[in-house]
């Protein structure tokens, strides 16, 4: 039986059974029945991969329900302890002294030291572009107690706050010491012993269709109220499931019926009918949580990595046609946004736009022909199954290949390209070339995680890109104590990296989250969370 069949079920049932309710015990019966109903969200793409620093922004959504984080983003972008009880920072600001709250547990029972911490962190500073910068600037880190460590910089480095509480792909959740120091940054971890609110039912994971959770017993939430990602982070519903529909009119459908109670992202369609309908909320998180629409290119492999054929990519990447494949409506666009980092965020820049403001095939064949370029195959990995890259992905291939470029499209899962995705070989042996490929505001709002900027020179496929002068920039940011230099600096790397065509971007918009009106408690962060979120009568 599939997911969809089971859920129309499921409704049927609900439906019949409530015809029946006609005595005031059966309704009251009734109303337990519904509380006691798993909340279930429904995700973009399926879960396939649960190690939350090697997988993709799915995992992201796993990882917050049985991880934690020492440092955690509110609602208003303002980083506060989490795991923590708080830190001290040295007169030269190079000694960074942290300490954990006391009597947190792992799922397993194991309490949670300063040596669980230090392994997490540096298995993710490994892999993550942030996290790689501050174990470069990082001279030592060492457990002083169980619940105390130490990170000893080298040298100034003025993001150490913003590093541990990344609110985004790639986020240092805390996991064991046992696991997290036994498990190379590129393998995939064996056992999720989480420190968060929720526990994975492992058992009942079915990868890319539906995974489970319950509250985690064990886990001791902050006293303060939820907001954002910080505070007390309260598992108030029995059991939370995380289902797939690739479908957007089934997706649309099963909310409007109550079959499940949170889209992660509304079908772009039914924006407006969910706007009219008084059982559906839709989310106003905007700002960072809004979507970027880009098109990442294999820099080790030909033709990219040639900067004529990137900036030809570059060059036709129309973001007003790009965006209007969304169907959002036009309130939610912004098709004039040119800002790497993503408008209405701290870093957004105007800096370096006059290179990509003006798009044209006619300039993209011209720098086509210029690079030499003789009809090679080009493998282009198109996402089917994903709601919101997928309409892109078709406008952007269609301009490539107008502008000349001979695409071999291979069209899956994004799961099964992600995969491929990461990995470096020619296209003959199964590599790739172009990937159509979205991500929030929260993924590139800092530049030192920024995909086009901040993972310059890391070797981290698939953003294997390595510029010079864009380093020594990394550089001065890095060091930079003052918020309005480094602005600034920003605004040059985006610069930089627009001349490099390093990551052309495909226009932003917003694609919000909508859920059904008895759940009470959702933090309209910009992504699912699920702790503080309960249906009504509870």
């Amino acid at each position: 039986m599939t997911i969809a069949s089971s859920l129309r079920g499921t409704l049927a049932a609900a439906l019949l059974a409530s015809a029946a309710f006609l005595a005031t015990p059966a309704q009251a019966q009734g109303q337990a029945q519904r509380q006691e109903r798993p909340i279930r969200l429904v995700l973009n793409v399926g879960l396939q991969t649960l190690d939350p620093v090697i997988g993709p922004f799915v995992t992201r959504n796993f990882a917050y329900m049985v991880f934690d984080t020492l440092v955690a983003m509110d609602s208003k972008g303002e980083y506060r302890p989490q795991m923590l009880e708080g830190w001290r920072i040295s007169e030269d600001g190079l000694t960074w002294t942290f300490v954990l709250r006391p009597g947190l547990e792992f799922s397993d029972g194991a309490p949670v030291t300063a040596e669980d911490c230090v392994a997490s962190l540096k298995r993710w500073g490994a892999r993550d572009a942030l996290g790689r910068r501050l174990m470069n600037a990082t001279k030592e880190m060492r457990a002083v107690d169980p619940r105390t460590f130490e990170i000893v910089l080298s040298r100034p480095f003025g993001s150490v706050i913003e590093a541990l509480g990344k609110p985004s792909v790639q986020t240092p959740f805390i996991m064991p010491a046992r696991i997290a120091g036994s498990t190379p940054p590129g393998t995939p971890v064996a056992e999720i012993v989480g420190s968060g609110p929720f526990l994975f039912l492992r058992d009942e994971w079915i990868p890319g269709e539906r995974a489970a959770f319950v509250p985690n017993p064990r886990y001791r939430p902050r006293d303060e109220p939820a907001d954002g990602l910080a505070g007390g982070k309260v598992a108030r519903a029995s059991r939370v499931e995380f289902v797939t529909m690739s479908d957007p009119g089934l997706r649309a459908a099963a909310i409007q019926r109550g079959e499940v109670d949170y889209l992660e992202y509304a079908p772009t369609d039914f924006i407006a009918r969910f706007g009219r309908d008084r059982n559906l909320v839709l989310a106003r998180a905007r700002g960072p949580a809004e979507i970027i629409a880009a098109i990442s290119m294999n820099h080790l492999q030909p033709p990219f990595d040639n900067v004529l054929m990137r900036r030809a990519v570059q060059m036709a990447m129309d973001r007003p046609e790009i965006i209007a494949a969304e169907g959002v409506p036009e309130s939610l666009m912004r098709t004039d946004c040119v800002t790497i980092y993503g408008c209405g965020t701290f870093y957004a820049s105007e800096e370096g736009s006059d290179l990509i403001r003006d798009t044209s095939l006619e300039r993209a064949r011209a720098l086509i022909q210029q690079a030499g370029y003789r009809g090679e195959r080009i493998v282009y990995m198109q996402p089917a199954d994903s709601a919101l890259i997928n309409p892109i992905g078709l406008v952007m291939m269609d301009r490539l290949k107008r502008a000349g470029l001979n695409l071999d499209v291979q069209t899956s899962d994004w799961s099964s390209h992600a995969q491929r995705w990461i990995r470096n070989a020619t296209v003959d042996q199964g590599g790739w070339n172009l990937l159509p490929i979205i991500f929030t505001g929260f993924d590139v709002a800092n530049p030192l995680s920024n995909f086009g900027v901040g993972f310059n020179c890391t070797n981290i496929q698939p953003w294997s890109f390595c510029n010079p002068d864009l380093a020594k920039a990394l550089e001065r940011f890095e060091a930079e104590q003052d918020p309005i230099r480094r602005r600034v600096i920003a605004g040059e790397m985006q610069r930089i990296s627009f001349e490099q065509a390093l990551l052309p971007i495909g226009g932003q918009f917003a694609s919000p989250a909508v859920w059904r009106a008895e759940l009470r408690g959702v933090i309209d962060f910009g992504f699912p969370v699920m702790w503080n979120l309960e249906r009504a009568g509870r």
